[in-house]
Parts: C-alpha cells; sequence; structure tokens
C-alpha cells in the first residue's frame, strides 16, 4: 500500500516547462519537451516509457551530466529551490555530495574495479572526517544497507560480491551524504526477484526513515506499483499521463497507459490461453516526430483530428494529468491500445510427444583459485558446484522454462548443452545423438540443430556486418545454401519476426534493442534447429518490446515445431511461454513439473518464495510477502542436508540440515526435491493464501 503524499511538505524537485535537445546534423532535436514535474519529501516517483521515451535524458539533465551535444534549451530545475542551471561545475559539485545522487543500473560498472570498496565509499564522505572517523563512517553506511560483514565487504573489490551486494553499496554510496533526492535509474533490472525484493524493501525503509524524495525510472511496471507514490508516464519526450499509483493501475485514462499494462504478463498468463498484447510500431525517431499527437501513428482510437492537432496536457480535480483529446471518451475502462493478433498456432492442443533432448545426471564443477595463502599453507584447489546432477528432458514443440536466483547454474547448464564450456559428468543426447562436451568436436550436422539466442544482442551482434550478412552466414555454413539461396532466404526470414526487408542493409548500431534481439532470433531460426536455447532473451526489453517477442518466439516455435529451453528470472515470463517449469537452487533442481502445477499449490518452499517475490501490477490485491532471509549461499560451500535449509521459511530442524530430501512425486509428475509431504505443504499454502486475501479484504 503506497504512502498518502498529500500532507507532505514543500517540493524538494520542481520542474517547469523543461525541453532538452540534441544537436544533430545543424539542428535541435528535442527529446524532452514541455516537461514538468513536483516531487515533494517522503514522496517516490515513477517514471516509466519505453526506450526512447526521453527517461535518461531527463535524469541527465537532473544531474546537469548531459553530453555535449545536449542542451537544456527551455524551463527550469529546482531543487529545494536552488536553480540547478544558473549554477556553476563547482557549485554543483557541492550539490552532487550533500543534495543529490544516483543510483545507476549497473552496479559493477558504476564501481572502480581497482579499488576496494571501503575507498569508494569514504570518497564520497565530507573533506572534513579524518581517516579514522571516515572508516568507522563507510562501516556504518554498508551495515546501515543490511550488508552482513560489512568489515569484510569494505575490504573487498566489486567483482568478489554479488550483484545484489554491489547494488546495495551503490546505494550506501548513493545515502552517505543524506541527499534530499535520489534518482534511481533501473536499480533493480539486472536482479533475480529475490534480490530485487529485498533491495526495493530496503529502499522504502531507509527513504522513509529519511523522508528522502526520489525519482525511480523502471520498465518494470510492477516495480513501480510497489515501491512509488506517483507515476509519470512519458512518451517520445511528452508526459502524457500522471497520477498516484492507485489511480494509474486501477483506472488509465492514456491509451499509450493501458497498453503498458496490457503488454505485462501475469502470473498464470499461458501462452496456449491467448497471445499477449503488445503495442504496434515503435517510438518515432527524434526528427520525424508526428504534428499532432505523438502517439497517434500507434493509437488505435486515433482520428484524424488527433493526427493533426497536438493534445493539451490537462489538469484534472483528483490530481491526475492526461495528455489525450478523447480520454473522456475512453474513460473509466480504457480499451487496449492494440487488439493482439490471434494466431492459429495459439491454442491448447499439447504437442507431438517426440524426445528432442535428454540431459541425465549433468555436473560442472570450477576450480577457484587459491591465494598465495593457501599456497603457502598446503591448501587443496577447491571446487564451485555450478551444476550438480541436474536431469530433464524436452519433447519436440515444448518450452522448458529454467528459473532461479543468480548463481543457481542456469547460464552455466545451457552453456554446457550448447559445448560453450565443457560439462564434467553425464550424458546429453539430442536426437538420440549424444552431444560431445565441447562445440568444437561437434559435426557440423549437429550444430545446426542447435543454436542459442543471449541476452544482450549487442554482444551477440558482430556492429560491422549488415544484418543480411548477419543471417546469411548461418544459411551458407550450416543449412548448406548457397549464395544466391541464402540471398532470397534472408528477406523471408527478416518478415518472419516482422522487419522489413530494408533492414537486411542496415547494421546493428543502426537498430533498436527490440530490433537487434529480433535480428538474433531470425538468425537462430534460420539452420531450422530442432533445439533453440533463450538465456535471458527478453530481460531487458520494454515490456510492449518483450510482449511483441514472447509471442513471435510462440508462433515460430509452432510452426517449427522446434523444442526450446528459456531461461529467465521473471517468473511471469517463463509461466507464460513454458510448457514445463524447473526450479534451480545452487545448481540442482528443486522442483520440476508442468506449468500449471508449478503455479498451484503445492510448492517447494523456494518456489513459493519466488513466486512471492514478484512484483505484480494488481495494486489492489497484495500478494503474500516471504522474505528469503540472506543471499544465496557461496556454490564452493554448498550446505549439507537439503540445500535451501540456511534460507528456507518451512525449515524443520535438523532433518533438513543433516539428511538429503526425497523426491516426492504426485500422480501428474510433479517432483518436489523436499522433506515436506506433498499434502503437507498443500493444505500450508492453501491456508496461507487463504489469510492473505481476508486480511486484504477486510483492509479494504
Amino acid at each position: 500500500m503506497t504512502r498518502d503524499t498529500s500532507k507532505m511538505s514543500s517540493p524538494v524537485l520542481k520542474i517547469s516547462d523543461l525541453t532538452v535537445s540534441y544537436r544533430a546534423d545543424e539542428r535541435w532535436l528535442d527529446a524532452v519537451r514541455d516537461f514538468s514535474l513536483t516531487i515533494r519529501a517522503g514522496e517516490t516517483y515513477g517514471l516509466v516509457g519505453e526506450s526512447g521515451s526521453g527517461k535518461s535524458t531527463l535524469v541527465l539533465a537532473i544531474m546537469r551530466y548531459l553530453a555535449r551535444n545536449a542542451s537544456v534549451r527551455q524551463g527550469s530545475i529546482a531543487l529545494n529551490g536552488l536553480d540547478l542551471l544558473a549554477l556553476r561545475t563547482d557549485e554543483m559539485r557541492r550539490v552532487w555530495r550533500d543534495q543529490l545522487r544516483l543510483v545507476p543500473q549497473n552496479s559493477l560498472s558504476a564501481l572502480n574495479p581497482s579499488l576496494r570498496i571501503g575507498p569508494q565509499v569514504a570518497e564520497t564522505l565530507a573533506p572534513s572526517l579524518d581517516a579514522r572517523e571516515k572508516q568507522s563512517r563507510v562501516i556504518e553506511l554498508l551495515r546501515m544497507v543490511r550488508l552482513a560483514d560489512p568489515a569484510r565487504v569494505a575490504n573487498s573489490y566489486p567483482h568478489q560480491l554479488s550483484g545484489g551486494m554491489t547494488q546495495r553499496v551503490l546505494i550506501a554510496l548513493a545515502l552517505s551524504g543524506e541527499p534530499s533526492l535520489l534518482l534511481l535509474d533501473e536499480p533493480t533490472t539486472n536482479l533475480d526477484v529475490t534480490t530485487e525484493a529485498a533491495i526495493l524493501d530496503l529502499l522504502k525503509d531507509l527513504m522513509r526513515e529519511r523522508n528522502t524524495a526520489a525519482l525511480y525510472v523502471s520498465h518494470s511496471l510492477g516495480v513501480v506499483a510497489q515501491i512509488c507514490n506517483r507515476v509519470a508516464v512519458l512518451y517520445a519526450g511528452e508526459l502524457v499521463e500522471d497520477a498516484s499509483v492507485a489511480a494509474l493501475f486501477a483506472s488509465p485514462l492514456h491509451p499509450y497507459t493501458q497498453g503498458l499494462l496490457d503488454s505485462v504478463p501475469r502470473i498464470g498468463q499461458h501462452k496456449r490461453a491467448a497471445p499477449l498484447c503488445s503495442i504496434a510500431g515503435q517510438i518515432p525517431p527524434l526528427d520525424a516526430l508526428p504534428t499532432g499527437c505523438v502517439f497517434a501513428p500507434r493509437c488505435a482510437f486515433a482520428t484524424d483530428f488527433t493526427h493533426e492537432v497536438r493534445p493539451a496536457l490537462e489538469s484534472l480535480d483528483d490530481a491526475r494529468r492526461v495528455r489525450c483529446h478523447r480520454w473522456r471518451e475512453l474513460k473509466p475502462n480504457v480499451p487496449s491500445s492494440v487488439v493482439p493478433r490471434q494466431s492459429s498456432v495459439v491454442n491448447d492442443e499439447t504437442p507431438v510427444t517426440a524426445l528432442v533432448l535428454n540431459v541425465s545426471n549433468l555436473q560442472k564443477s570450477f576450480d577457484v583459485d587459491r591465494s598465495l595463502l593457501d599456497v603457502l599453507r598446503g591448501r587443496q584447489t577447491r571446487k564451485l558446484r555450478a551444476v550438480d546432477g541436474v536431469t530433464f528432458e524436452i519433447q519436440r514443440g515444448e518450452t522448458l522454462g529454467i528459473v532461479g536466483e543468480s548463481g543457481s547454474g542456469k547460464t552455466t547448464l545451457a552453456r554446457c548443452i550448447v559445448g560453450l564450456t565443457e560439462r564434467d559428468d553425464g550424458q546429453l543426447t539430442l536426437l538420440d545423438i549424444p552431444l560431445a562436451p565441447r562445440v568444437e568436436q561437434r559435426t557440423r550436422e549437429v550444430l545446426r540443430h542447435l543454436q542459442m539466442v543471449f541476452q544482450n544482442p549487442d554482444e551477440a551482434l558482430n556492429p560491422y556486418l549488415s544484418v543480411g550478412e548477419i543471417l546469411r552466414r548461418p544459411l551458407q555454413t550450416l543449412a548448406s545454401c548457397t549464395r544466391a539461396e541464402a540471398d532470397a532466404r534472408v528477406p523471408q526470414l527478416l518478415a518472419s519476426v516482422r522487419l522489413d526487408p530494408a533492414y537486411a542493409a542496415r547494421t546493428p548500431p543502426q537498430l533498436s534493442g527490440g530490433e537487434k534481439q529480433r535480428v538474433a532470433i531470425a538468425r537462430a531460426f534460420a539452420s531450422h534447429p530442432d533445439l533453440l536455447l533463450f538465456d535471458e532473451a527478453t530481460s531487458g526489453l520494454d515490456v510492449s518490446v518483450q510482449a511483441s517477442i514472447l509471442n513471435l518466439l510462440n508462433e515460430l516455435q509452432a510452426q517449427s515445431q522446434s523444442a526450446a529451453l528459456f531461461i529467465s528470472h521473471d517468473l511471469a515470463v517463463v509461466g507464460f511461454l513454458s510448457d514445463v517449469i524447473a526450479v534451480m537452487y545452487l545448481g540442482r533442481v528443486m522442483e520440476l513439473g508442468r506449468t500449471s502445477d508449478i503455479f498451484n499449490p503445492p510448492h517447494h518452499p523456494y518456489t513459493e518464495a519466488l513466486l512471492a517475490s514478484v512484483p505484480t501490477i494488481d495494486v489492489q490485491q497484495p500478494r503474500e510477502r516471504i522474505r528469503l532471509a540472506g543471499d544465496l549461499p557461496s556454490p564452493v560451500d554448498v550446505p549439507t542436508g537439503c540445500p535451501f535449509h540456511t534460507r528456507c521459511p518451512r525449515f524443520l530442524g535438523d532433518v533438513c540440515v543433516n539428511v538429503e530430501p526425497p523426491w516426492r512425486v504426485d500422480a501428474n509428475g510433479h517432483a518436489i526435491y523436499c522433506h515436506i509431504p506433498l499434502d503437507e505443504l498443500r493444505r500450508a499454502q492453501k491456508e496461507k493464501t487463504r489469510e492473505v486475501f481476508e486480511t486484504s479484504r477486510v483492509s479494504q
């Protein structure tokens, strides 16, 4: 439940009629136009919108850290009444130190890899403190963000900490001067759901205790619903809607806002029922903005008038603002801005059973480097068990989803299957063909049957090759096409991922993130593989682009009847696309079953915690909060007995510590690796669900 902002004090941040532009080809292009926003003490304002909306430009303008070719050409930015645009650089340094802090998205790139954590935190402290006072303050800050053993963390390098720990270090850095305003730019995007939930809880607690104002930039609407008081929706540089979280998520007034909400997959939503909604088209480039409503080219409710006349930003009586000519006609229930295209491949039919991939007792460990002290003391090299006895199979036309926290072994498992990492033990067969441990040991025919799509298309696509050349390569090298045949297939591949054939002449830097991922998917399907592996292939995408990509994957897979392994930390995404789900923890599978079974009790206690941690946009239906204690244990020193017992909210005692759990399997083949009988788990979890419902109903 969000806090009441009506009693908050005077504005901390006040932005008035702001226009930020970039200089290109001898002219100014407006990236943010006529933007106004007020944030008060103790208030957290969400800022949402697709990539290219101007969110990062706005944050950089507030920070006074715009690129050399960018400029604020109109408007004002005031922090506690201080005009930031009028300050000299030395004056801004004092503002950055005392009043204004940024928490960026990528914690590792924001920290100096060659310096220990302690000195980096100490740099942000007041220069008047002596060395001992700084050291004491550093430990205090690290303890404040709930880092266990803060002295050890202070003495560590960034690479020696987990993603959740480094993100907490950045929060400690941001709060070291007790700033009045925090700018949070996608601070949890790359974190798994349990770590994200812990970070969000920490941020809420700290900002409430300090009465800190915050601008929270995110493409995760569930996160915004969980942490923010109000939301501003940005599209193509313009503010199109502004409202409280409760009002906006319950009754959006702008078709673009409704389109974003419709694009979010819900827990339990599945591809065989209906495709996801997505917003057709994309944000217009800065040099080709429409003359009327900027959203009109993508809006299902646009008229000739909306194409010609730019709407004004209207203020409503209930502290809402909206920029739309037709919002009164659409209120209170705005239809979706796009109706999902029904596909003949979306149905309730079960895929034809035919085994494509069989994984049996797969194991992979890595040697942990010894320090000089370890060598002198004669200590043996320790093993990091990344994958420990994993077994499963995938049928033709079926998708197996793999979920789990960072460090659970998901990516190592995928790399072992594809041959990029050599396995230590276990058997892999693809279409009854044994797979050699290393990719260079596999024949070209085997390589044709197995393809992978990675998380970051920027790293997977050669920036110096055209899209046509990128797609021709697998056609010629794996599918044995001639150059002429490959040239003829390229437009077909682009059409299959809904890109114009003209894209063949472009290079990756000329494409958006969603377009690059479509090219990577087209390349993966080029050789007609029988198995595709997707490693966080949609995690960095906007919700609308993600919805489009997920629908596309479903259609392409159904057409080709290929099998797929889909890895993600987003349970809602995995639940939508997958037929079977495996939940991994410390290299082991803890639960395995059909998707419908995974989302209904009984759950493994770890799965239960993952489900409870997923941010939801249903603000009127709070989900039970289960927060796991501590971080994922080190795979170098896996706990005895049940590996989850150190964090389990349903811990039984010595049996969990000393005895390896049995596999408990129900009549549907749903398997759970736990000491607790399935009937007991089902009763306890259903009762907890009922209690949460009753509490929610009483509070309303």
